[in-house]
């Protein structure tokens, strides 16, 4: 198979006649130039040109030859050549897979001075609370709890995946404040139905010393998304177990308050996935830096654990 720049070298000097000027565009030297040309006549068995001591003219083999290539090797040099700029220049579509409550309440707002940074860069979103296969599915990355680390798949914590039973200041009065785990089996429940499995969700939960226990929440109001749990909770309507990274804000402002302070569940590790660390594109290495940058000043590992910063 020719290389690059064999073709390159035969089409310039068929242009200009000349493996000297052919070696001045190209910014190599006549003997290169000559030599990659030979090369090229050996690999076909032809003789593409005649050459005298003036200038090169080409041989019927070498004018066929010439007009069978036309455009092509243009069109393959901008090929390269774009390829080559997208190492650099962050481009295209951008397959990001986001946990829901997640996405909009902490990746989304960035959104603005992401595609300021990277104009070229077109975010194809997918708000999905299941952990996505990257790999099988072409995600570009993913922000999220629970995925599976497959071989080549690169994981950035962003902070924990603590899960804390909340309920609105309204739900709360005039009712006996729980004092512990056992307690919210008395109390209305939203809970949540995993689509894969079909079970309520159970959780097991620890205080700050280390003391575990496990929590049944009544069955009063059963949903499949954490952001129904969410919008539940918040129109008064019973606890419910929710990361601290969903209502972080919530909690700031009093919109929910949490039920047992001192008890929680850790369900693992919020982080950041992209596929591979070689090779990566452009796009994807922009995003990862960017969002790693803004997750760390926003300090989402102590905003979003039970036991540090303003949760405490």
């Amino acid at each position: 198979m020719e290389t690059l720049s064999n073709l390159e070298c035969f089409v310039k000097s068929a242009e200009l006649a000349s493996f000297s000027e052919a070696a001045r565009q190209l910014g190599l030297t006549p003997a290169a130039v000559s030599r990659n040309v030979g090369a090229l006549e050996a690999n076909l068995g032809v003789r593409l040109f005649q050459r005298s001591t003036r200038r090169l003219y080409l041989t019927e083999a070498g004018e066929r030859f010439l007009e069978s290539i036309g455009p092509s090797l243009d069109t393959l040099q901008h090929a390269i050549r774009d390829a080559a700029a997208g190492n650099d220049e962050p481009s295209g579509t951008l397959k990001v897979s986001l946990s829901p409550t997640l996405g909009l309440l902490h990746v989304m707002p960035h959104l603005p001075a992401f595609l300021q940074r990277y104009p070229r860069v077109v975010p194809e979103w997918h708000f999905d609370s299941r952990p996505v296969d990257l790999v099988a599915e072409g995600y570009d990355a993913a922000i999220g709890g629970g995925f599976d680390l497959s071989p080549g798949v690169v994981a950035r914590p962003i902070g924990p995946a603590h899960i804390v039973p909340v309920a609105s200041p309204g739900y709360l009065a005039g009712r006996t404040a729980p004092i512990g785990p056992a307690d919210l089996a008395e109390h209305d429940g939203i809970v949540i139905r995993s689509s894969g499995s079909g079970r309520i969700k159970r959780w097991q939960v620890r205080d700050r010393t280390g003391n575990e226990e496990r929590l049944l929440l009544r069955e009063t109001i059963i949903v499949d998304e954490p952001l129904a749990m969410m919008t539940a909770a918040r129109l008064g309507l019973g606890i419910a177990m929710l990361a601290v990274a969903d209502i972080v804000e919530d909690l700031a402002a009093g919109t929910l308050v949490r039920v047992l302070p001192d008890w929680y569940a850790d369900a693992g590790t919020i982080s950041l996935y992209y596929p591979s660390r070689t090779m990566l594109p452009a796009k994807t290495r922009a995003f990862v830096e960017f969002y790693l940058e803004r997750f760390e000043a926003a300090q989402t590992v102590n905003r979003f654990s039970a036991v540090a910063g303003s949760n405490e």
